[in-house]
């Protein structure tokens, strides 16, 4: 059970720095022993590190993308720029977080921009791969700062990714970033099948010591969205409810937690 157990921390330090344990006076009075506060159990996340690497990776129809960007991650010079887009929870993000951490398992640097993230934007020359994310929210002022970034890259022979839920003729965006979006490599991702999300879930339940039973699983994909990034961060607040609980995964525990969080299902 991954629990551990842990004292009310009152019993650790004093007002006064007395150690929990030792007799205390009041004014006046006859020394007392203070109360001894329960033991609570409080669980402790001990999380596996997230699965952020190509190895493992459920891509479907998605294996030519996947080839592509393991060829970027292996290059040490910058080839073309790379667009990624699909629906949401098509694995866009997944697939760049992935190339992300190949470049900086080899010791290099990545810039990584979404289109939340505050401006300003500038390029460190010292970076290998620069990624921007999300392009198809970005708005003006991060739309010039996104092709100022492709100009630098470009300009110092860093490698540019990005990715979006549109093709680049279809975004909304500045004339030079749409066209430049679009003049290396644009892999259209699709969604996966029914099994392959069935194998994916699979594999991370075990790579997070989390028994899915068929009950499970057929509710997870009957009742709730199923694009994966969705469904696996369900997973993850899964996995944290169930150590609370100290309860299998089981589908009553399943919608306790959405119940709890206001979710329907």
């Amino acid at each position: 059970m991954r629990y551990a157990q842990l004292g009310e921390l009152s019993r650790c330090f004093g007002a006064v720095g007395v150690g929990a344990g030792l007799a205390t006076a009041t004014r006046g009075g006859p020394w007392r022993r203070p109360p001894v506060l329960p033991v609570r159990q409080l669980p402790l996340p001990i999380l596996p590190v997230p699965a952020d690497g190509f190895d493992g990776l459920v891509v479907g129809r998605n294996a030519a993308a996947l080839a592509h960007l393991r060829s970027l991650g292996n290059s040490p010079v910058a080839a073309a720029p790379v667009y990624l887009w699909g629906d949401a929870g098509t694995g866009k993000t997944r697939l760049l977080r992935a190339l992300a951490t190949q470049v900086q398992s080899d010791g290099d640097r990545v810039g990584w921009f979404d289109a939340a993230d505050p401006l300003p934007w500038a390029l460190d020359e010292a970076w290998r791969l620069v990624v921007v994310d999300r392009c198809d929210a970005l708005d003006a002022e991060r739309s010039r700062a996104a092709f100022a970034l492709f100009v630098e890259a470009d300009a110092h022979g860093v490698q540019w990714a990005a990715a979006g839920r549109l093709p680049p003729v279809d975004l909304a965006l500045r004339d030079d970033l749409r066209s430049r979006l679009g003049w290396g490599h644009v892999f259209a991702l699709q969604a996966l099948a029914e099994a392959e999300t069935r194998a994916a879930l699979r594999r991370e339940a075990d790579r997070r010591g989390i028994f899915l039973s068929d009950e499970v699983m057929d509710y997870l994909l009957n009742h709730l969205p199923r694009d994966m990034r969705h469904l696996m961060d369900l997973l993850v607040r899964l996995d944290g409810f169930a150590l609370a609980e100290q309860r299998s995964v089981t589908v009553p525990l399943l919608k306790k937690m959405l119940s709890e969080e206001g979710s329907t299902a």
